[in-house]
Protein backbone atom coordinates (compact mmCIF):
# COMPACT_ATOMS: atom_id res chain seq x y z
CA UNK A 1 0.00 0.00 0.00
CA UNK A 2 1.38 3.25 -1.23
CA UNK A 3 0.31 6.85 -0.49
CA UNK A 4 0.65 7.99 -3.80
CA UNK A 5 -1.90 8.17 -6.50
CA UNK A 6 -1.42 4.99 -7.90
CA UNK A 7 -1.68 3.19 -4.29
CA UNK A 8 -4.29 4.87 -3.66
CA UNK A 9 -6.79 3.93 -6.56
CA UNK A 10 -6.41 0.24 -4.91
CA UNK A 11 -9.27 1.28 -2.96
CA UNK A 12 -10.75 -1.92 -1.72
CA UNK A 13 -7.24 -2.84 0.15
CA UNK A 14 -6.94 0.80 1.60
CA UNK A 15 -10.92 0.53 3.22
CA UNK A 16 -9.86 -2.83 4.31
CA UNK A 17 -7.65 -1.83 6.55
CA UNK A 18 -10.05 0.66 7.95
CA UNK A 19 -8.77 3.79 5.79
CA UNK A 20 -11.21 6.63 5.10
CA UNK A 21 -10.76 7.46 1.45
CA UNK A 22 -11.68 10.73 -0.31
CA UNK A 23 -14.71 10.24 -2.27
CA UNK A 24 -14.59 13.28 -4.72
CA UNK A 25 -12.98 12.75 -8.13
CA UNK A 26 -10.09 13.95 -7.27
CA UNK A 27 -8.77 14.98 -11.30
CA UNK A 28 -11.97 17.07 -11.66
CA UNK A 29 -11.27 18.49 -8.49
CA UNK A 30 -7.31 19.30 -9.57
CA UNK A 31 -8.59 21.39 -12.82
CA UNK A 32 -11.09 23.66 -11.53
CA UNK A 33 -8.38 24.26 -8.51
CA UNK A 34 -5.83 24.87 -10.82
CA UNK A 35 -7.93 27.04 -13.11
CA UNK A 36 -9.89 29.13 -10.11
CA UNK A 37 -7.81 28.70 -6.88
CA UNK A 38 -10.22 29.86 -3.87
CA UNK A 39 -7.85 29.30 -1.02
CA UNK A 40 -4.01 29.03 -0.68
CA UNK A 41 -2.23 27.86 2.87
CA UNK A 42 1.39 29.21 3.83
CA UNK A 43 3.00 26.79 6.40
CA UNK A 44 2.99 23.06 5.27
CA UNK A 45 2.99 21.47 8.37
CA UNK A 46 1.06 19.55 10.81
CA UNK A 47 -1.57 21.35 11.85
CA UNK A 48 -2.57 22.44 8.02
CA UNK A 49 -2.26 18.51 7.33
CA UNK A 50 -4.72 17.80 10.00
CA UNK A 51 -7.08 20.23 10.59
CA UNK A 52 -7.55 23.13 7.76
CA UNK A 53 -6.89 19.87 4.75
CA UNK A 54 -8.85 17.67 6.49
CA UNK A 55 -12.11 20.62 6.58
CA UNK A 56 -11.76 21.20 2.91
CA UNK A 57 -11.54 17.13 2.23
CA UNK A 58 -14.79 16.56 4.28
CA UNK A 59 -16.78 19.28 2.42
CA UNK A 60 -15.22 17.81 -0.82
CA UNK A 61 -16.38 14.84 0.28
CA UNK A 62 -20.04 16.20 0.86
CA UNK A 63 -19.67 17.71 -2.22
CA UNK A 64 -19.77 21.45 -0.53
CA UNK A 65 -16.92 22.18 -2.74
CA UNK A 66 -15.66 21.98 -5.61
CA UNK A 67 -12.44 22.80 -5.47
CA UNK A 68 -9.10 22.22 -3.06
CA UNK A 69 -6.54 23.75 -1.63
CA UNK A 70 -3.13 24.93 -2.71
CA UNK A 71 -0.26 25.19 -0.08
CA UNK A 72 3.34 27.14 -0.01
CA UNK A 73 6.17 26.04 1.99
CA UNK A 74 8.38 28.73 2.35
CA UNK A 75 10.59 28.17 5.56
CA UNK A 76 11.73 24.38 4.62
CA UNK A 77 11.29 23.83 1.09
CA UNK A 78 12.29 19.97 1.56
CA UNK A 79 8.97 19.36 3.19
CA UNK A 80 7.28 20.13 0.01
CA UNK A 81 10.24 18.09 -2.00
CA UNK A 82 10.87 14.96 -0.28
CA UNK A 83 6.94 14.51 1.54
CA UNK A 84 4.25 16.30 -0.37
CA UNK A 85 6.13 15.69 -4.45
CA UNK A 86 6.51 11.62 -3.79
CA UNK A 87 2.86 11.01 -2.10
CA UNK A 88 1.16 13.71 -4.49
CA UNK A 89 0.37 15.55 -2.31
CA UNK A 90 -1.75 13.09 -0.12
CA UNK A 91 -1.30 12.27 3.32
CA UNK A 92 -2.69 10.17 6.17
CA UNK A 93 -4.60 12.17 8.93
CA UNK A 94 -4.53 9.34 12.60
CA UNK A 95 -6.98 10.62 14.50
CA UNK A 96 -5.98 9.73 18.44
CA UNK A 97 -9.49 9.39 20.52
CA UNK A 98 -9.60 9.55 23.87
CA UNK A 99 -12.29 6.13 23.92
CA UNK A 100 -9.19 4.38 22.56
CA UNK A 101 -10.04 4.31 19.44
CA UNK A 102 -8.00 5.63 16.21
CA UNK A 103 -9.43 6.86 12.83
CA UNK A 104 -7.44 6.50 9.93
CA UNK A 105 -8.01 8.89 6.93
CA UNK A 106 -5.68 9.35 3.47
CA UNK A 107 -6.50 13.16 2.79
CA UNK A 108 -6.14 14.19 -1.02
CA UNK A 109 -7.89 17.40 -0.61
CA UNK A 110 -4.21 19.59 -1.57
CA UNK A 111 -4.20 19.90 -5.10
CA UNK A 112 -0.65 21.68 -5.30
CA UNK A 113 2.45 22.59 -3.27
CA UNK A 114 4.94 24.89 -3.93
CA UNK A 115 7.63 26.69 -2.70
CA UNK A 116 8.04 30.44 -1.72
CA UNK A 117 10.89 30.19 -3.20
CA UNK A 118 11.52 33.37 -5.00
CA UNK A 119 15.16 32.32 -6.88
CA UNK A 120 12.75 28.65 -7.99
CA UNK A 121 11.45 30.92 -11.28
CA UNK A 122 8.82 28.24 -12.20
CA UNK A 123 7.23 27.94 -8.75
CA UNK A 124 7.34 32.26 -8.20
CA UNK A 125 5.78 32.37 -11.28
CA UNK A 126 2.99 29.96 -10.56
CA UNK A 127 2.48 32.09 -6.80
CA UNK A 128 2.14 35.11 -8.79
CA UNK A 129 -0.43 33.76 -11.18
CA UNK A 130 -2.59 32.30 -8.66
CA UNK A 131 -2.47 35.72 -6.42
CA UNK A 132 -3.81 36.97 -9.61
CA UNK A 133 -6.54 35.21 -10.27
CA UNK A 134 -10.42 36.48 -9.42
CA UNK A 135 -11.43 33.55 -7.72
CA UNK A 136 -8.43 33.68 -5.21
CA UNK A 137 -10.80 34.96 -1.94
CA UNK A 138 -8.06 33.95 0.92
CA UNK A 139 -4.33 33.67 2.12
CA UNK A 140 -4.03 31.59 5.06
CA UNK A 141 -1.23 30.95 7.37
CA UNK A 142 0.44 28.47 9.95
CA UNK A 143 4.17 29.71 10.03
CA UNK A 144 4.33 30.29 13.89
CA UNK A 145 4.15 33.50 15.85
CA UNK A 146 8.26 34.44 14.90
CA UNK A 147 7.27 34.20 11.51
CA UNK A 148 5.71 37.95 11.10
CA UNK A 149 8.81 39.25 12.73
CA UNK A 150 10.98 41.50 10.62
CA UNK A 151 13.53 41.89 13.67
CA UNK A 152 15.86 39.72 15.87
CA UNK A 153 15.30 39.49 19.40
CA UNK A 154 17.71 42.69 20.05
CA UNK A 155 14.69 44.49 17.90
CA UNK A 156 17.67 44.47 14.73
CA UNK A 157 15.69 44.38 11.32
CA UNK A 158 16.79 41.37 9.92
CA UNK A 159 19.42 40.95 7.30
CA UNK A 160 16.92 39.22 4.52
CA UNK A 161 14.01 41.93 5.61
CA UNK A 162 16.94 44.87 5.59
CA UNK A 163 17.82 43.41 1.79
CA UNK A 164 14.27 43.02 0.86
CA UNK A 165 13.18 46.93 1.51
CA UNK A 166 15.88 48.51 -0.37
CA UNK A 167 15.72 45.82 -3.47
CA UNK A 168 11.62 46.15 -3.77
CA UNK A 169 9.59 43.33 -4.57
CA UNK A 170 10.86 41.68 -7.51
CA UNK A 171 12.67 39.17 -6.09
CA UNK A 172 12.78 39.19 -2.22
CA UNK A 173 14.53 36.60 0.09
CA UNK A 174 12.62 36.57 3.41
CA UNK A 175 9.14 35.23 4.46
CA UNK A 176 6.83 37.97 4.42
CA UNK A 177 8.95 40.23 1.69
CA UNK A 178 7.87 37.47 -0.27
CA UNK A 179 4.19 37.12 0.25
CA UNK A 180 4.39 41.27 -0.08
CA UNK A 181 5.25 40.79 -3.45
CA UNK A 182 2.61 38.32 -4.17
CA UNK A 183 0.15 40.64 -2.91
CA UNK A 184 1.56 43.42 -4.91
CA UNK A 185 0.95 41.28 -7.71
CA UNK A 186 -2.67 41.20 -7.16
CA UNK A 187 -2.54 44.87 -6.39
CA UNK A 188 -0.99 45.27 -9.63
CA UNK A 189 -3.10 42.98 -11.40
CA UNK A 190 -5.93 45.48 -10.22
CA UNK A 191 -6.20 45.85 -7.16
CA UNK A 192 -8.34 42.43 -6.57
CA UNK A 193 -9.78 42.27 -3.18
CA UNK A 194 -8.54 38.83 -0.62
CA UNK A 195 -8.31 37.79 2.71
CA UNK A 196 -5.29 37.31 4.65
CA UNK A 197 -6.03 35.12 7.19
CA UNK A 198 -3.33 34.00 9.97
CA UNK A 199 -4.39 31.15 11.98
CA UNK A 200 -1.42 30.75 13.81
CA UNK A 201 -1.41 30.52 17.69
CA UNK A 202 -1.03 34.04 18.73
CA UNK A 203 -2.86 36.66 20.15
CA UNK A 204 -4.65 39.26 17.67
CA UNK A 205 -2.67 37.36 15.13
CA UNK A 206 -3.98 39.11 12.27
CA UNK A 207 -2.32 42.48 13.17
CA UNK A 208 0.84 40.82 14.03
CA UNK A 209 0.31 39.55 9.71
CA UNK A 210 -0.92 42.98 8.85
CA UNK A 211 2.03 44.94 10.28
CA UNK A 212 4.45 43.10 8.53
CA UNK A 213 2.37 43.59 5.59
CA UNK A 214 2.41 47.34 6.25
CA UNK A 215 6.15 47.59 6.95
CA UNK A 216 6.86 46.48 3.04
CA UNK A 217 4.35 48.36 1.64
CA UNK A 218 5.76 51.54 3.11
CA UNK A 219 9.05 51.04 2.95
CA UNK A 220 8.49 49.83 -0.80
CA UNK A 221 6.44 52.63 -1.48
CA UNK A 222 8.18 55.43 0.50
CA UNK A 223 11.62 54.22 -1.54
CA UNK A 224 9.52 54.16 -5.31
CA UNK A 225 10.29 50.59 -5.46
CA UNK A 226 6.43 49.69 -5.99
CA UNK A 227 3.47 51.77 -7.06
CA UNK A 228 2.45 54.65 -4.34
CA UNK A 229 -0.90 52.93 -4.23
CA UNK A 230 0.04 49.92 -2.94
CA UNK A 231 0.03 51.18 0.76
CA UNK A 232 -3.33 52.20 0.21
CA UNK A 233 -4.28 48.89 -1.01
CA UNK A 234 -3.39 47.19 1.74
CA UNK A 235 -4.56 50.09 4.60
CA UNK A 236 -7.96 49.53 2.92
CA UNK A 237 -10.35 46.76 4.73
CA UNK A 238 -12.37 46.53 1.93
CA UNK A 239 -9.82 45.39 -0.58
CA UNK A 240 -6.96 43.81 1.65
CA UNK A 241 -8.44 42.39 5.33
CA UNK A 242 -6.46 40.65 8.19
CA UNK A 243 -8.97 39.25 10.32
CA UNK A 244 -7.98 37.99 14.15
CA UNK A 245 -8.30 33.89 14.44
CA UNK A 246 -8.37 31.84 17.30
CA UNK A 247 -7.06 27.90 16.50
CA UNK A 248 -6.61 25.26 18.77
CA UNK A 249 -5.84 21.47 18.04
CA UNK A 250 -2.94 19.21 19.18
CA UNK A 251 -0.95 17.74 16.43
CA UNK A 252 2.22 16.23 18.34
CA UNK A 253 5.19 15.13 15.88
CA UNK A 254 5.21 12.03 14.15
CA UNK A 255 5.23 9.26 16.58
CA UNK A 256 6.64 6.03 16.28
CA UNK A 257 3.69 4.32 17.74
CA UNK A 258 1.71 5.40 15.32
CA UNK A 259 4.15 4.47 12.19
CA UNK A 260 4.41 0.99 13.68
CA UNK A 261 0.24 0.96 13.34
CA UNK A 262 0.41 2.35 9.63
CA UNK A 263 3.36 -0.27 8.80
CA UNK A 264 1.30 -3.19 10.44
CA UNK A 265 -1.30 -2.31 8.30
CA UNK A 266 1.25 -2.41 5.47
CA UNK A 267 1.69 0.99 4.59
CA UNK A 268 5.12 1.47 2.60
CA UNK A 269 7.65 4.02 2.45
CA UNK A 270 6.58 5.97 6.57
CA UNK A 271 9.81 6.81 7.43
CA UNK A 272 9.69 10.16 8.57
CA UNK A 273 12.28 12.59 7.24
CA UNK A 274 13.90 15.43 9.28
CA UNK A 275 15.38 18.30 6.58
CA UNK A 276 18.28 20.18 7.02
CA UNK A 277 16.57 22.75 8.76
CA UNK A 278 15.68 20.04 11.55
CA UNK A 279 12.11 19.90 10.52
CA UNK A 280 10.65 16.41 11.62
CA UNK A 281 7.90 15.44 8.94
CA UNK A 282 6.36 12.23 8.05
CA UNK A 283 3.71 11.03 5.68
CA UNK A 284 1.36 10.68 8.30
CA UNK A 285 0.26 12.97 11.14
CA UNK A 286 -1.06 12.38 14.51
CA UNK A 287 -3.69 14.37 16.21
CA UNK A 288 -6.34 14.46 18.49
CA UNK A 289 -10.21 14.71 17.62
CA UNK A 290 -11.01 17.86 19.67
CA UNK A 291 -10.21 21.65 17.33
CA UNK A 292 -11.69 24.94 17.32
CA UNK A 293 -11.09 27.13 14.64
CA UNK A 294 -12.69 30.77 14.99
CA UNK A 295 -12.88 33.40 12.27
CA UNK A 296 -13.45 37.32 12.53
CA UNK A 297 -15.87 37.11 9.57
CA UNK A 298 -14.55 39.61 7.14
CA UNK A 299 -13.87 38.08 3.82
CA UNK A 300 -13.67 41.51 0.81
CA UNK A 301 -13.89 38.69 -1.64
CA UNK A 302 -16.48 36.62 -0.27
CA UNK A 303 -15.77 33.23 0.95
CA UNK A 304 -17.51 29.65 1.09
CA UNK A 305 -19.62 28.34 3.94
CA UNK A 306 -16.79 26.98 5.46
CA UNK A 307 -18.67 27.01 8.75
CA UNK A 308 -20.53 23.38 7.36
CA UNK A 309 -16.95 22.36 8.43
CA UNK A 310 -16.80 22.96 11.82
CA UNK A 311 -15.29 26.49 11.27
CA UNK A 312 -16.82 28.98 13.31
CA UNK A 313 -16.89 32.89 11.87
CA UNK A 314 -17.81 35.90 14.01
CA UNK A 315 -17.16 39.55 15.17
CA UNK A 316 -13.55 40.46 16.04
CA UNK A 317 -14.61 41.30 19.77
CA UNK A 318 -15.90 37.52 19.62
CA UNK A 319 -12.86 35.84 18.43
CA UNK A 320 -11.34 38.20 20.87
CA UNK A 321 -13.28 36.52 23.60
CA UNK A 322 -12.64 33.34 22.65
CA UNK A 323 -8.61 33.53 22.69
CA UNK A 324 -8.57 35.29 26.48
CA UNK A 325 -10.56 32.32 27.08
CA UNK A 326 -8.53 29.94 26.01
CA UNK A 327 -5.42 31.16 26.59
CA UNK A 328 -5.55 33.35 29.99
CA UNK A 329 -8.20 30.61 31.51
CA UNK A 330 -9.13 27.42 30.07
CA UNK A 331 -6.44 25.89 28.40
CA UNK A 332 -3.29 27.31 28.25
CA UNK A 333 -3.10 27.95 31.89
CA UNK A 334 -3.32 23.99 33.08
CA UNK A 335 -1.65 23.17 30.78
CA UNK A 336 2.00 24.95 31.26
CA UNK A 337 1.32 24.28 35.02
CA UNK A 338 1.47 20.62 33.88
CA UNK A 339 4.04 21.32 32.00
CA UNK A 340 6.18 22.89 35.04
CA UNK A 341 5.45 19.94 37.59
CA UNK A 342 5.99 17.51 35.40
CA UNK A 343 9.98 17.73 34.52
CA UNK A 344 10.27 18.01 38.03
CA UNK A 345 8.16 15.10 39.08
CA UNK A 346 9.80 12.54 36.01
CA UNK A 347 6.69 12.58 33.72
CA UNK A 348 7.15 11.29 30.29
CA UNK A 349 3.49 12.31 28.53
CA UNK A 350 1.28 15.42 29.99
CA UNK A 351 -1.62 12.24 29.78
CA UNK A 352 -0.02 10.28 32.27
CA UNK A 353 -0.16 13.03 34.88
CA UNK A 354 -3.77 13.16 34.69
CA UNK A 355 -3.72 10.11 36.70
CA UNK A 356 -1.80 11.57 39.34
CA UNK A 357 -4.84 13.11 41.48
CA UNK A 358 -3.01 15.89 43.03
CA UNK A 359 -2.09 17.06 39.36
CA UNK A 360 -5.60 16.79 38.34
CA UNK A 361 -7.10 18.61 41.28
CA UNK A 362 -4.44 21.46 40.70
CA UNK A 363 -5.63 22.06 37.09
CA UNK A 364 -9.00 21.49 37.96
CA UNK A 365 -8.40 24.67 40.98
CA UNK A 366 -6.86 26.77 38.18
CA UNK A 367 -9.57 26.56 35.50
CA UNK A 368 -12.44 26.12 37.59
CA UNK A 369 -12.43 28.07 40.86
CA UNK A 370 -9.45 30.33 40.07
CA UNK A 371 -9.71 31.30 36.57
CA UNK A 372 -13.47 30.58 35.67
CA UNK A 373 -14.62 33.77 37.83
CA UNK A 374 -12.99 36.29 35.54
CA UNK A 375 -13.79 34.75 31.78
CA UNK A 376 -16.39 36.29 29.69
CA UNK A 377 -18.42 33.89 27.93
CA UNK A 378 -17.92 34.17 24.32
CA UNK A 379 -20.94 32.72 23.24
CA UNK A 380 -19.75 30.81 20.40
CA UNK A 381 -18.18 28.53 23.11
CA UNK A 382 -18.95 28.05 26.21
CA UNK A 383 -16.07 28.29 28.89
CA UNK A 384 -17.54 25.89 31.59
CA UNK A 385 -18.12 23.15 28.72
CA UNK A 386 -14.13 23.69 27.03
CA UNK A 387 -12.45 23.37 30.88
CA UNK A 388 -14.29 20.02 30.96
CA UNK A 389 -13.49 18.55 27.50
CA UNK A 390 -9.91 19.84 28.28
CA UNK A 391 -9.90 17.76 31.79
CA UNK A 392 -11.93 14.95 30.81
CA UNK A 393 -11.01 14.24 27.32
CA UNK A 394 -8.45 16.22 25.86
CA UNK A 395 -5.46 16.11 28.38
CA UNK A 396 -6.16 12.30 29.30
CA UNK A 397 -6.53 11.23 26.37
CA UNK A 398 -3.80 8.34 26.71
CA UNK A 399 -3.10 7.97 22.96
CA UNK A 400 -2.01 11.93 22.38
CA UNK A 401 2.04 11.76 22.59
CA UNK A 402 2.35 14.96 24.11
CA UNK A 403 5.01 15.58 26.48
CA UNK A 404 5.70 17.80 29.28
CA UNK A 405 9.33 19.01 27.99
CA UNK A 406 7.69 20.31 24.84
CA UNK A 407 5.22 22.45 26.30
CA UNK A 408 7.50 23.89 28.86
CA UNK A 409 9.38 25.04 26.04
CA UNK A 410 9.57 29.32 26.05
CA UNK A 411 7.59 29.21 29.68
CA UNK A 412 8.88 32.90 30.39
CA UNK A 413 7.11 33.93 27.48
CA UNK A 414 3.69 32.48 28.25
CA UNK A 415 3.74 33.45 32.36
CA UNK A 416 2.27 36.97 31.61
CA UNK A 417 -0.69 35.85 29.46
CA UNK A 418 -1.79 32.86 30.98
CA UNK A 419 -1.31 33.82 34.65
CA UNK A 420 -0.62 37.63 34.58
CA UNK A 421 -4.07 38.50 32.90
CA UNK A 422 -5.84 36.48 35.14
CA UNK A 423 -4.19 38.35 38.05
CA UNK A 424 -4.98 41.68 36.67
CA UNK A 425 -8.40 40.96 35.90
CA UNK A 426 -8.68 40.16 39.81
CA UNK A 427 -6.93 43.52 40.86
CA UNK A 428 -9.81 45.23 38.76
CA UNK A 429 -12.72 43.10 39.78
CA UNK A 430 -15.03 44.59 42.49
CA UNK A 431 -16.01 41.68 43.65
CA UNK A 432 -12.96 39.53 43.60
CA UNK A 433 -9.51 39.13 45.74
CA UNK A 434 -5.85 38.77 44.49
CA UNK A 435 -4.81 37.33 48.12
CA UNK A 436 -7.38 34.59 46.94
CA UNK A 437 -5.18 33.23 44.30
CA UNK A 438 -3.39 30.54 45.87
CA UNK A 439 -2.34 27.95 43.02
CA UNK A 440 -0.86 30.13 40.48
CA UNK A 441 1.30 31.50 43.15
CA UNK A 442 2.03 27.50 43.53
CA UNK A 443 3.44 27.70 39.82
CA UNK A 444 4.73 30.67 39.38
CA UNK A 445 7.41 28.76 42.39
CA UNK A 446 7.30 25.88 40.61
CA UNK A 447 8.53 27.36 37.98
CA UNK A 448 11.21 28.95 39.53
CA UNK A 449 11.97 25.31 41.42
CA UNK A 450 11.78 23.99 37.30
CA UNK A 451 14.87 26.36 36.96
CA UNK A 452 17.12 24.94 38.86
CA UNK A 453 17.46 22.01 36.19
CA UNK A 454 17.28 19.25 39.26
CA UNK A 455 14.37 16.94 39.29
CA UNK A 456 11.77 16.44 42.93
CA UNK A 457 14.77 12.86 43.03
CA UNK A 458 17.68 15.60 43.02
CA UNK A 459 18.71 13.98 39.33
CA UNK A 460 19.47 16.92 36.88
CA UNK A 461 17.48 17.17 34.16
CA UNK A 462 17.61 19.30 30.77
CA UNK A 463 15.40 22.08 30.33
CA UNK A 464 13.60 23.27 27.46
CA UNK A 465 14.30 26.14 25.12
CA UNK A 466 13.75 29.25 26.42
CA UNK A 467 15.22 33.04 25.84
CA UNK A 468 14.84 34.04 29.05
CA UNK A 469 17.14 31.09 30.60
CA UNK A 470 20.33 32.97 30.91
CA UNK A 471 18.64 35.92 32.47
CA UNK A 472 16.88 33.85 34.65
CA UNK A 473 18.71 30.51 35.80
CA UNK A 474 21.19 32.99 37.85
CA UNK A 475 19.13 33.98 40.45
CA UNK A 476 18.35 30.15 41.38
CA UNK A 477 21.84 29.35 40.79
CA UNK A 478 23.07 29.47 44.30
CA UNK A 479 19.78 27.54 45.45
CA UNK A 480 20.85 23.63 47.21
CA UNK A 481 17.90 21.46 47.76
CA UNK A 482 18.03 21.34 51.53
CA UNK A 483 19.77 24.25 52.57
CA UNK A 484 18.66 27.84 53.29
CA UNK A 485 17.06 30.06 50.28
CA UNK A 486 17.52 33.71 49.72
CA UNK A 487 14.55 34.72 49.15
CA UNK A 488 15.97 38.34 48.61
CA UNK A 489 18.40 37.18 45.30
CA UNK A 490 14.79 36.22 43.55
CA UNK A 491 13.17 39.76 43.29
CA UNK A 492 14.52 40.82 40.34
CA UNK A 493 12.86 37.96 38.91
CA UNK A 494 9.66 38.46 40.53
CA UNK A 495 9.27 42.01 40.05
CA UNK A 496 10.27 41.91 36.57
CA UNK A 497 6.65 42.88 34.80
CA UNK A 498 7.72 41.35 31.92
CA UNK A 499 7.70 37.68 33.03
CA UNK A 500 4.78 37.69 35.15
CA UNK A 501 2.26 40.49 33.63
CA UNK A 502 2.93 42.02 37.42
CA UNK A 503 5.12 42.71 39.78
CA UNK A 504 4.25 40.08 42.35
CA UNK A 505 5.90 42.61 45.32
CA UNK A 506 2.93 45.57 43.91
CA UNK A 507 0.18 42.67 43.92
CA UNK A 508 1.02 40.65 47.25
CA UNK A 509 1.86 37.82 45.68
CA UNK A 510 6.05 37.39 45.90
CA UNK A 511 6.05 36.05 49.87
CA UNK A 512 3.65 33.12 48.74
CA UNK A 513 5.61 32.53 45.99
CA UNK A 514 8.65 32.89 47.79
CA UNK A 515 7.20 29.75 50.80
CA UNK A 516 6.03 27.79 48.63
CA UNK A 517 9.82 27.85 46.82
CA UNK A 518 11.50 27.21 50.03
CA UNK A 519 8.94 24.72 50.62
CA UNK A 520 9.88 22.92 47.39
CA UNK A 521 13.51 23.18 47.85
CA UNK A 522 13.57 21.58 51.31
CA UNK A 523 15.00 18.18 50.09
CA UNK A 524 14.22 15.40 47.89
CA UNK A 525 10.55 14.87 47.92
CA UNK A 526 9.84 18.40 48.71
CA UNK A 527 7.90 18.96 45.54
CA UNK A 528 5.52 16.61 45.64
CA UNK A 529 5.20 16.77 49.44
CA UNK A 530 4.52 21.13 48.72
CA UNK A 531 1.75 19.91 46.26
CA UNK A 532 -0.02 17.03 48.47
CA UNK A 533 -0.25 20.21 51.16
CA UNK A 534 -1.41 22.79 49.51
CA UNK A 535 -4.07 20.92 46.92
Amino acid sequence: MKLDQNGIENRAQWEQAGYKLPKFDRAAVAKATKEHPFWIHFGAGNLFRAFQANVVQKLLNQGKLDRGLIVAEGYDYEIVEKMNHPHNDYSILVTLKADGTVEKTVVGSVMESLALDSENETEYHRLKEIFCKDSLQMASFTITEKGYSLVNGKGETLPAVEQDFKNGPKKPMSYIGKVASLLYARYKDGEKPIAMVSMDNCSHNGDKLYAAIHTFAEQWTEHKLADAGFLAYVENKEKVSFPWTMIDKITPRPDDSIEAILKKDGVEELEPVVTSKNSYVAPFVNAEECEYLVIEDAFPNGRPELEQGGLMFTSRETVDKVERMKVCTCLNPLHTALAVFGCLLGYQLISAEMKDTTLKKLIEEIGYTEGLPVVVNPGVLDPKEFIDTVINVRIPNPFMPDTPQRIATDTSQKLAIRYGETIKAYLASDSLNVADLKRIPLVFAGWLRYLMAVDDNGNAFELSPDPLLDTVRPYVAGVRLGEAVDVEALKPVLSNTKIFGVDLYEVGMADLVCRYFTEMCAGTGAVRATLEKYV
